[in-house]
């Protein structure tokens, strides 16, 4: 009976071990759809009545939880009945992200000042006309930011079915529903606090103190660089953790990785240094031309579709 029980006991710390590992390895691939999801869903909930932020941001982040009771159950018939079907989606998923990075660094080129300038004072405009429905606005923006994060829990639960697709049921519904629930606690929580930073700030400069006053100038000059700071992390991960999963999904490429970074490991004293850095800088060169072979695609087919297909 004892040893039965030790058994027991050993079988659940190696599968605990085993989802702690995957978990981990899981979490790191997902970190490019992180940034983006964190600079995505603050800039979303923008253009909202300050007292009205944090509503918003959970009413987005249960819409962000119904998305992962749809999509782990689905990712786990996918593994059960198709697994011949997990890599052509992390092929899928790496090819959208890189596509999305891709958009943000031709966004200048793509749109016009103008036309950022003119949808900005749009919104501007909307929110200080007291004639104008602000529950239809916060709505359409916490359904807008509900389909945006459909698309990247998708992504996140695509990554991480990929990490775990030969591992037991078990393993896979405790690792996916461990990254789900984290990723989702993790990214709204952190957003919550990027849109109440500039609220913080304000009152630290309306304090007596001096030392407050200037930590509050300080934070409200630090956020809107903190915000830039994310989109372009998370963009440049984009690249890196798309352009990945296509190189280890097509041999060819992958094996020239392989032979190139054993190649650089070989330079004396910087070999190490040059080892780590040629999968990088792989990866994110094939997430550069993934993306930009995929929106030359994408901004041919809007082309040839009518206007109102194609918005």
């Amino acid at each position: 009976m004892a040893s039965s029980l030790f058994a027991l006991i050993d079988d659940i710390a190696s599968i605990l071990d085993d989802v702690a590992v995957l978990t981990k390895v899981a979490a790191k691939k997902t970190s490019g759809v992180l940034g983006d999801d964190l600079a995505l869903n603050a800039q979303q909930v923008s253009g909202v009545k300050a007292e009205r932020e944090l509503p918003v941001v959970w009413a987005v982040c249960k819409g962000s939880l119904r998305n992962k009771l749809i999509l782990v159950p689905a990712a786990l018939a996918i593994s059960a009945f198709a697994p011949w079907a997990v890599t052509p989606l992390l092929m899928l998923g790496g090819a959208y992200l890189c596509f999305e990075g891709f958009e943000k660094l031709a966004h200048k080129y793509l749109h016009s000042p103008a036309e950022d300038a003119a949808q900005h004072s749009a919104l501007v405009a909307a929110v200080a006309d007291p004639a104008v429905d602000l529950v239809a606005i916060e709505k359409d923006k916490i359904k807008g930011a509900v389909r945006t994060d459909f698309i990247l829990s998708a992504e996140i639960i695509a990554i991480t079915l990929g990490t775990v697709q030969n591992s037991g049921f078990s393993t896979q519904l405790t690792v996916l529903s461990t990254i789900a629930l984290v990723m989702t606690v993790g990214v709204y929580g952190l957003v919550a606090g990027i849109v109440k930073l500039d609220d913080g700030g304000l009152y630290l400069v309306q304090q007596p103190s001096a030392w407050q006053r200037s930590l509050g100038r300080g934070i409200l000059l630090f956020a809107p660089w903190m915000m830039k700071a994310l989109s372009v992390v998370g963009t440049a991960a984009m690249f890196l953790v798309g352009g990945g999963i296509l190189t280890h999904g097509l041999p060819a490429i992958h094996h020239l990785v392989e032979a190139a970074t054993a190649q650089a490991a070989t330079v004396a004293g910087i070999g190490p240094v040059l080892a780590t850095l040629t999968p990088l800088l792989v990866d994110g060169l094939v997430g550069v031309l993934a993306g930009a072979a995929v929106l030359a695609v994408v901004t041919l087919v809007q082309r040839f579709l009518p206007k109102s297909k194609a918005h």
